[in-house]
């Protein structure tokens, strides 16, 4: 038997999972048929590569010999893949995100930083849709947000860097509201309202919602469920609903937005990419016209722009 990629594939996933059984899960296999393979492996590298230790198995000298060889292996076949991809400009780039502002300023930027490369662009409403096809190779890369302490768990074989560590999420209501004319707004004032629910509800962003109310002396009426922009910010206009959303939003005609007295509701973003299909480079050039999309909003509202400067720990890392 001669090694193949599955089984530098198998020998890593063994050693990252601490474990058969885990290897197997993450490989869609049977525990015994990974442990018939790994014996066979063995048999080629010419002893055994993994004994049972305390808190599961451990590689041996020898599994750290193979180790070592198979992630460089990996490595190198990842990067050709990634490669090739990014000098093969016929072949679009599949970008999937969820509803970010900062999205259509990407898109306007993608044509500078591909050099002529198309971009496939497609909206998902559920990060958890957005993760499971960056996985399934359906995306080469994802922009999503992450709420509060929420953290999103991605795929083997997927990076991730995080554009903006923190947000400070803001009230979006009518003009006409008796509180329009506060500079900040107390959450537990804001008890009998009628709340938009957030578009996407597994990012963290319900929970955290229900959670500061709860704090705040409340439970939030979430009455309104709608994805369409405009017809979520008619609704608010006319005074039938408030709701939660990014401090870079651009302003509405009949809406205002009001910052929260001690950011109880927090935002992150981040950019994940698929490291067999995006390269290096080409996520480093993202990941800056992602950050260039955001801070040309920064200025939509006074508020998050005082609350910016305040904060340079939460600026995007462009060194």
């Amino acid at each position: 038997m001669q090694l193949e990629l599955r089984h530098l594939q198998a020998v890593c996933q063994i050693a990252e999972s601490g474990s058969l059984g885990g290897a197997a899960r993450r490989l869609g296999v049977s525990q015994p048929a990974l442990s018939a393979q790994l014996r066979r492996i063995e048999r080629v590298t010419g002893g055994e590569l993994f004994v049972r230790g305390r808190s599961g198995v451990e590689p041996t000298p020898l599994g750290q010999f193979v180790l070592a060889k198979a992630r460089r292996v990996l490595t190198e076949m990842e990067s050709l893949g990634a490669e090739s991809r990014a000098m093969a400009t016929d072949t679009p780039l599949r970008l999937g995100c969820i509803l970010l502002v900062l999205i259509d300023g990407l898109l306007a930027r993608t044509d500078l930083v591909l050099s002529g490369r198309e971009m496939s662009v497609d909206v998902e409403h559920s990060v958890t849709a957005l993760v499971r096809m960056l996985g399934a190779g359906q995306y080469d890369v994802i922009v999503y947000g992450e709420v509060n302490d929420h953290e999103v768990a991605l795929p083997q074989g997927a990076l991730a860097r995080t554009l903006v560590p923190k947000e400070p999420f803001c009230i979006r209501m009518s003009t006409r509201h008796p509180l329009a004319g506060r500079e900040v707004l107390d959450l537990a004032e804001l008890a009998g309202e009628q709340w938009m629910t957030l578009v996407e509800d597994d990012d963290g962003g319900p929970e955290a919602l229900v959670e500061a109310c709860a704090k705040a002396g409340f439970a939030p009426s979430l009455r309104h469920r709608i994805t369409d922009r405009k017809m979520r910010h008619d609704l608010v206009a006319a005074g039938r609903a408030i709701s939660l959303t990014q401090p870079t939003a651009p302003a509405v005609e009949g809406t205002v937005m009001r910052p929260l007295l001690g950011t109880p509701i927090t935002g992150r973003i981040r950019l994940a990419w698929n490291r067999s299909a995006v390269s290096a480079g080409q996520a480093d050039s993202l990941y800056r016209a992602a950050a260039g999309a955001y801070l040309a909003n920064v200025d939509n509202n006074p508020f998050h722009r005082a609350w910016w400067n305040a904060h340079p720990e939460a600026h995007p890392v462009l060194g």
